[in-house]
């Protein structure tokens, strides 16, 4: 297949298919100049548990001590059937399903707490969970389906019925507008013929019914089926296995004439690119509340095993390298925990739009985990380089830090990576300027265009500018009501003013084409998500003081040590915005790319391919090559 030149190019696919902001946003108010803990503040109080959440929780700690062994899951690569049988039983399948669909019916500030549980014991698991209900067929459903749907499909996903989403394929990554599956109406439009291949389907090798994305051929815009997998022409093509993750159900598609009535159709025709992102919306909330349970357990064995262990006459954690690590791996899991609580809070708050902070919790806290879990490996040592097995088969606890590294790679990667969080947090931070300055961010428009935008724009920005530097000079006025944190949030309101006239001044600087300077966006987003995630925790802290509990004053050193930490890469990601050698490394990239520097790859054995032979064919299936 060929690309239709008048097909919409990624970018302009997905802003057809983007939500307006018309409900409040921490950060869409941030990098706007303004910083707003009263939108988080109530995320990050203490909630009381429902009894029967409570109970839930409580059997299903139970049942992953007692049932799930990580080791062997990880060594067969496999999920035993009693495993899913246990899960289907306690409902775990249906934790966000409403209760009238069989469902246990959880708030998502729930369900965040579920998914610590399982991301501290096992991320197998979490993969399966996370994919069947975050992004699988019930979330979509709940949000876009008809009630037939919903009557149809949600008990059956409640009680065990594992579904997936299929939205990658072979030669597309991010870019949905090359989705080249496609749905051709068929039978007088009374149902659809799905063509096509998938790649990376989580759950594909198990599931009963999938989400798919597909190019209706009449409208040239994607539409969202629900395919069962026992359809004619559907076919699990290859099983693909990872470096980490062993068990997880991924797989390779094929759809080869597939007939889907009508009624499978999710939401209207040519709604599917925007039923993905909303899905992928309050999907990523798994991951940031997964990896906050890994770095929990991480936090656990470093600091038993720092007070065990011993060299020269002393316990390794008494030594400052070793302090420092824990003192910095304590303090992230705080963070961590306050925002994983927070952005699962605002999900239930309908006053609320959390796209923003839905993205910035999955990329800041995978990031996160990626760095404690190496960091728990190098205090390990020899033994957290050891397999779990090989660790109990010499007599020793089987701690499989090896594991929990190779598992969590993948989280940067999963459900939209680091680069593609970064990308979408930018082009929203820049939101308001764009509704502001029209034409002078649109590389397409017409001087005669910018001129006729030219007062609206100069009327906002003379009047938005100098706010800027007032705001930052009167902030140590503000957040008094804040306590303990106060001095620490004036510093990230100054830093917002900060971070808005360095955004400004870049759209000054490159015009049009700041959409393409991406490390100067990369850090304008690290700036935002670091004061993001350091306001949550901040204001965890203060929460625990104002409620007099036991552990405020440790809460508070956790809070305050992670925003020093932070600060110092603030003030990094800011002076970067300015001082750079952007422009020099991008040159010498592109010289590496032109084969300038071949003679660096000397004295290595070769690799025995063309470049040509690394990228994905593009595949056309049976049906539509005849």
């Amino acid at each position: 297949m060929t690309r239709d030149d008048n097909r919409p190019t990624a970018r302009e696919g997905a802003e057809a298919a983007r939500e307006k902001f018309s409900k409040e946003s921490f950060l869409r108010h941030l990098f706007a100049g303004r910083l707003r803990p009263d939108l988080i503040a109530p995320s990050v109080a203490t909630h009381p548990v429902r009894p029967e959440v409570g109970e839930f929780l409580a059997k299903l700690e139970r049942f992953l001590a007692e049932e799930v062994d990580p080791m062997t899951i990880d060594e067969v690569g496999e999920y035993p059937d009693a495993v899913v049988d246990g899960l289907a039983e306690l409902g775990a399948f249906g934790m966000k399903i409403p209760t009238e669909y069989g469902g246990l019916g959880l708030h998502y500030s729930e369900y965040v707490q579920a998914m610590k549980l399982v991301g501290s014991h096992d991320a197998n698991i979490t993969a399966l969970l996370s994919a069947h209900q975050a992004i699988g067929v019930p979330q979509p459903v709940m949000r876009f389906g008809t009630e037939d749907q919903k009557q149809r499909y949600l008990p059956a996903c409640a009680h065990g019925a594992i579904s997936a989403f299929a939205l990658t394929e072979p030669d597309v990554g991010s870019d949905p507008a090359k989705v080249g599956t496609t749905a051709t109406p068929i039978e007088g439009g009374a149902a659809y013929r799905i063509d096509g291949e998938k790649l990376w389907c989580t759950n594909g090798t198990i599931a009963e019914n999938i989400v798919v994305m597909a190019r209706d051929t009449e409208l040239d815009r994607i539409s969202a089926f629900i395919v069962p997998t026992d359809a004619e022409g559907f076919e699990v093509t290859h099983r693909c296995r990872f470096m980490g993750l062993s068990a997880l159900a991924n797989a390779a598609l094929r759809f080869d004439g597939v007939r889907v009535p009508a009624e499978d159709l999710l939401g209207e025709p040519g709604e599917g690119l925007k039923i993905a992102l909303t899905t992928l919306n309050t999907g990523r909330l798994s991951l940031p509340a997964a990896t906050t349970g890994a770095v929990k357990r991480c936090l656990e064995i470093c600091r038993k095993w720092s007070g065990a262990r011993e060299q020269w006459d002393a316990p390794i954690g008494e030594h400052e390298a070793i302090a420092a690590k824990l003192t910095r791996m304590a303090a992230t899991a705080f963070v961590m925990e306050a925002v994983a609580d927070a952005v699962g809070v605002m999900a239930d708050d309908e006053s609320l739009d959390i796209r923003m902070e839905a993205a910035a919790a999955k990329e800041w806290n995978t990031v996160r985990a990626w760095e404690s879990i190496d960091e728990a490996l190098q205090i390990r040592g020899g033994r957290g380089y050891e397999t779990a097995r090989s660790l109990e088969q010499r007599g020793e606890a089987a701690i499989g830090i090896e594991r929990m590294l190779r598992d969590a790679r993948v989280n940067t990667i999963f459900e939209g990576s680091s680069e593609i969080m970064h990308l979408f947090l930018a082009r929203e931070a820049v939101d308001e300027h764009l509704s502001v300055a029209g034409p002078f961010a649109d590389a397409k428009a017409t001087n005669a265009d910018r001129m006729r935008h030219l007062p609206k724009a100069a009327a906002f920005y003379a009047k938005w500018y100098p706010s800027q530097w007032i705001g930052a000079a009167t902030a140590g006025f503000r957040h008094g009501a804040y306590g303990a944190v106060a001095k620490e949030l004036r510093y990230l309101d100054r830093a917002a003013h900060r971070l808005a006239r360095r955004m400004f001044h870049g759209m000054l600087r490159f015009g049009p084409g700041l959409e393409k300077r991406q490390r100067f966006l990369f850090r304008a987003v690290d700036v935002g998500v670091e004061i993001f995630a350091s306001t949550c925790g901040l204001l965890r802290a203060q929460h625990l003081v104002d409620e007099g509990r036991d552990d405020a004053e440790g809460a508070l050193a956790l809070a305050t040590a992670y925003f020093a930490m932070s600060r110092r890469a603030i003030e990094a990601a800011l002076a970067g915005m300015v001082d750079n050698e952007d422009a020099r490394e991008y040159a010498l990239g592109q010289s590496v790319l032109a084969g300038d520097h071949t003679w660096l790859e000397r004295g290595i054995v070769p690799l025995g391919l063309d470049p040509e032979a690394l990228e994905p064919e593009e595949v056309e299936s049976p049906r539509l090559a005849s």
